[in-house]
């Protein structure tokens, strides 16, 4: 179950995607979709959980290079009309970006059988 942190992250990128397919049709009528549910299952597997950074401040890039230089794309274009928008996602956003990164949480250690 994804916390008020991750919930909000899933808000902000499906508003910034929707806004940049409305001016950026494609082909494809479920490409825009297909990339919101790439960008929600890599939060709810995000290793810092609700404590994230952003994620181009992030050290973990999570994202396959060609879907995060997509998701660039559309965040350069949809971030500044995310504030005439959606303004109170877009300065939350922008409040997130600005906090220092955490240190990285230890990955959990599972006991092999041959370990025990």
């Amino acid at each position: 179950m994804s916390g008020k942190r991750i919930n909000r992250e899933k808000k902000t990128i499906q508003k910034m995607v929707h806004l940049y397919a409305h001016s950026h049709p494609e082909a494809d009528t479920d490409y825009y979709q297909q990339l919101i549910n790439y960008a929600y299952n890599r939060l709810d597997k995000c290793r810092y959980g609700e404590d994230k950074p952003a994620c181009k401040q992030c050290p973990i890039h999570c994202y396959q290079p060609a879907k995060r230089e997509t998701m660039k794309q559309i965040m350069r274009w949809a971030g500044p009309r995310m504030l005439i928008y959606h303004p109170i996602l877009a300065i939350r956003h922008l409040i997130d970006d600005k906090k220092p990164v955490p240190p990285l949480p230890e990955k959990k250690r599972t006991i092999r059988s041959t370990e025990k």
